[in-house]
């Protein structure tokens, strides 16, 4: 068969679609941070550090020791004494026995997966995981039962009902879109009495939940234990770059010979390093700061809550504003901007439909000026969208 015409027409034609239901994107490229500029509620620089002086250090001491990218692979060039530290480091922050970094979270969550699953294994993921999660277990080619949000018991049921020898399960600790925690505890209970791995993608959790912010699984005190594994990001509050896996040593060497995203892929470039260990060094000396943004975000859930607008009890950093359709939460974000503010804005496929929202982040270093112009702004969502729940 020969097909003729513009092989680019569908693509215009979908992305015209996806204009008029309001669910285009846009790259918009931010300034560097100065006076003038907009109140960062969207990022996930969940304790300010980015541009902290500490970190900047870091990175700029690691680039003039080691250079700035890493020259390989970790198997190969890419793996250099900062590198192995960090390995060390996070494993003991996390309360875990080894660590191993990637140069992404999402590579960490492909390389955990894919290593620790395949045919002949059962991946059990609650049904809100984050893409990551749900495209590790797509490659992973194991068995994937998707099970209800936060459902300990339905991941018990499908754990039991299992022909395969071995399973895994895998969840957030705090879910990237409602800020909600999962029940570690529960789950950990189901897989030790399934013979079963968990598997915890700490990405919204390291830096904020727990002591000096160690994550949900060392707050939950499963960290640690020989059938959980952690898998980190270190570009959220630890304000660099990567990401990494954490857990029993078994694990650790498995990935280290057969996780395909850490050999095939660069190591992690070395100022991003020396950024991340800068960051932990804050942390283990200053409990404060997680604190400070968890407290945040419960000031921010109270102002939306307050402007009758629908909302969500924070675990961590996280504000889901709920605004149904994707216009009316594209509307609520343009609100936001005029009074200063960036704030996220999820649409489907981001979310379920129906329920777009503004994703707002609470930060460790937000004053209450910055709460006032929230607070402004919420108000105004409420009455322009129409979506107070107090109406």
């Amino acid at each position: 068969m020969t097909v003729t015409g513009d092989p680019l027409a569908r693509l215009r034609d979908a992305a015209a679609r996806r204009a008029a239901d309001g669910l285009n994107r846009t790259l918009r490229p931010r300034p560097a941070p100065g006076p003038g500029g907009l109140v960062d509620l969207a990022s996930n620089d969940y304790l300010g550090l980015a541009g902290d002086p500490r970190l900047v250090e870091g990175a700029v001491a690691a680039a003039r020791a080691w250079g700035t990218g890493s020259t390989g692979s970790r198997l190969v060039t890419g793996t250099t004494e900062l590198h192995a530290e960090l390995d060390r480091r996070l494993a003991a922050f996390t309360g875990s026995a080894a660590g191993l970094v990637f140069s992404s979270g999402f590579l960490a969550n492909l390389g955990a997966v894919t290593a620790l699953a395949g045919p002949g294994t059962l991946v059990v993921s609650d049904q809100v995981n984050h893409a990551s999660l749900v495209d590790a277990c797509r490659l992973s080619r194991a068995r994937t039962a998707i099970v209800p949000h936060r459902d300990a018991a339905a991941v018990a049921r499908a754990l039991a009902d299992r022909d395969e020898d071995h399973a895994v399960v895998v969840t957030d600790a705090v879910f990237s879109v409602d800020g909600d925690l999962a029940p570690l505890r529960e789950l950990h209970a189901a897989v030790r009495a399934h013979g079963a791995l968990l598997v915890i993608d700490e990405a919204h959790a390291l830096g904020v939940v727990g002591d000096h912010g160690r994550g949900a699984a060392h707050a939950a005190g499963i960290a640690g234990e020989p059938d959980v594994v952690l898998t980190l990001t270190l570009s959220k509050s630890l304000a660099a770059q990567g990401g990494a896996v954490c857990g029993p040593a078994e694990v650790i060497e498995t990935l280290v010979d057969t996780g395909r995203s850490f050999i095939f892929d660069t190591g992690l470039n070395p100022p991003a390093a020396g950024a991340a260990l800068a960051a932990l060094d804050v942390l283990e000396a200053d409990p404060e700061p997680p604190v400070r943004a968890r407290e945040t975000a419960h000031r921010i859930s109270n102002l939306a809550a307050g402007s009758g607008l629908e909302t969500a009890v924070p675990a961590a950093a996280v504000v889901p504003v709920f605004l149904g359709e994707p216009l009316a939460a594209v509307r609520a974000a343009e609100i936001c901007a005029e009074h200063g503010l960036r704030v996220g804005c999820f649409r489907p496929p981001s979310v379920p439909k129906g329920r777009a929202c503004l994703r707002l982040t609470a930060r460790a270093t937000l004053d209450e000026a910055d709460l006032t112009l929230l607070g402004a702004a919420l108000a105004e969502v409420a009455s322009s969208t129409g979506r107070s729940l107090h109406t």
